[in-house]
């Protein structure tokens, strides 16, 4: 049971596995948690359909207060599942493409929910997970959480993430750590605006959460809905759909593409990628 008194429950059979958990309380928060622990969180083709039917059941639905994106066992997200991204290679750059744009609709749905949305973080987020959680209103850390965008190690680029966590830390910060896929610490992401709020643990995690969701549910859901509305009204430049197609092409033509390739298997078989090697 969730702190809001909501049994989590898998996903209803039309949206997919129990890789994606979802539950609605009696305070009209939804809870979506992402339930892949053995694979550190990390989200596939299906993950990615399931949530994005969630936010667009959730987006109907006039009785939803708040959203809350949280995770399973130890970390967050490790991002996108790579050995996913790899088999990605065997499909065409038109089917690529359209992968990409399934995770391009995820975030904009997520970022464009009319209700207040909060992610809470522990552990490691990497990758795609930082796309995740700079597309929510608030984001809640542990303060031994840490941060990556890593994408630059694997032949790849943030890119449908791009748009989101540029707009967050600001471009020129999002430059230097997009460049040298450095670790981020939870200290640092705060400084950086990926998160908003450290706490020292699960506990205080759940608690730093409550106290928002009460200032959620205490006031006008037609202000709030109008509110996010004008925070994205007051934004420039807007995130569109030419910019969000761009950023697709450009993630599915890099992870088809050989250094995109050979960075995958690199850190899938624990090796050094053959253009670290050749300055070995």
């Amino acid at each position: 049971m969730n702190s809001h008194g909501a049994n989590l429950q898998p996903s209803p059979p039309d949206l997919g596995s129990d890789a994606v958990l979802f539950a609605i309380d009696e305070k009209g928060v939804a809870t979506m948690t992402l339930n892949r622990p053995e694979k550190n969180n990390a989200f596939d083709s299906q993950c990615i359909s399931t949530m994005l039917s969630i936010l667009l059941q959730l987006k109907a639905n006039p009785q939803v207060r708040a959203l809350v994106l949280r995770a399973t066992g130890s970390h967050f997200s490790a991002g996108a599942d790579l050995n996913w991204m790899k088999s990605l290679a065997q499909f065409s750059m038109e089917e690529n493409i359209k992968d990409a744009e399934k995770l391009a609709e995820l975030l904009y749905q997520l970022d464009t929910l009319p209700v207040p949305t909060i992610a809470l973080i522990q552990g490691a987020a990497f990758g795609g997970a930082l796309g995740l959680i700079c597309c929510c209103d608030i984001a809640i850390a542990s303060k031994d959480a840490r941060f990556c965008l890593s994408e630059v190690k694997l032949g790849l680029a943030p890119a449908t993430i791009g748009p989101y966590v540029c707009r967050a830390m600001g471009q020129r910060q999002a430059r230097r750590y997009m460049l040298t896929a450095e670790l981020i610490s939870a200290a640092q992401a705060k400084d950086l605006n990926i998160v908003h709020t450290l706490a020292t643990g699960a506990q205080q995690l759940d608690q730093i959460l409550e106290g928002f969701i009460r200032q959620f549910v205490a006031n006008s859901p037609n202000a709030i809905r109008e509110a996010k509305s004008l925070c994205h009204l007051c934004e420039s430049p807007i995130i569109d759909y030419p910019l969000r197609q761009k950023t697709s092409e450009i993630i599915a033509q890099l992870r088809v593409s050989p250094e995109g390739q050979e960075g995958l298997s690199a850190f899938l078989e624990k090796r050094q990628p053959n253009w670290l090697a050749h300055h070995d």
